[in-house]
């Protein structure tokens, strides 16, 4: 199991507050049958916390920003910020087009350890995509973490960028219910 640092009731919390049978349609138009659901494990303060001391655990040693994507990443790596007291930036997938016209807020990353943060891999295309922004940006990007990882070809992508994926599980380690999660 993926979550020895961890309490062994974690996995059962997660599965049960954020897997939901339901239709769920992927960015690329695939529909899956079930999903995780990242607002849900968000919404719950006491799971924030204990999924986030747990992630903890992940941060490489030389991390010096921690940076969620928008937006389920965004919950995560401010409680994940709490939890270790290393500032978080907050990655949008497109510049704000008012305002700031920002697409990298909060902590400075230029010249800095930065470590992605996210909910849930797949394909590993969405964290590639902010590893190359934040490459350009001036970031180093070596490591990258999430709540759940799915085998869908993501750690091999990013593996072949140079990113380490550090998952706090796997689907292998959610109990089996209905509501699998995607």
């Amino acid at each position: 199991m993926t979550v020895t640092h961890t309490a062994p009731t974690l996995p059962a919390r997660v599965a049960e507050a954020a897997c939901v049978s339901d239709a769920f349609t992927l960015a690329d138009g695939q529909v899956l049958d079930s999903y995780f659901d990242e607002y849900r494990l968000a919404a719950d303060p006491r799971l924030l916390h204990d999924v986030a001391d747990a992630m903890a655990a992940l941060v490489p040693e030389d991390a010096e920003v921690l940076a969620g994507i928008e937006l389920g990443g965004v919950p995560l790596v401010i409680a994940l910020s709490a939890a270790t007291g290393l500032p978080a930036a907050f990655l949008r997938r497109s510049p704000k087009r008012y305002g700031s016209q920002q697409q990298i807020e909060g902590a400075s990353v230029t010249g800095r350890q930065v470590v992605l943060v996210d909910d849930v891999v797949r394909s590993g295309g969405q964290l590639l995509a902010m590893t190359r922004i934040l490459r350009v940006a001036g970031a180093p990007v070596t490591d990258a973490l999430c709540v759940l990882e799915r085998p869908l070809g993501g750690r091999l992508l990013l593996d072949e960028h140079g990113v380490t994926l550090h998952q706090l599980l796997t689907e292998a380690d959610l109990p089996t219910r209905e509501g699998a999660a995607s």
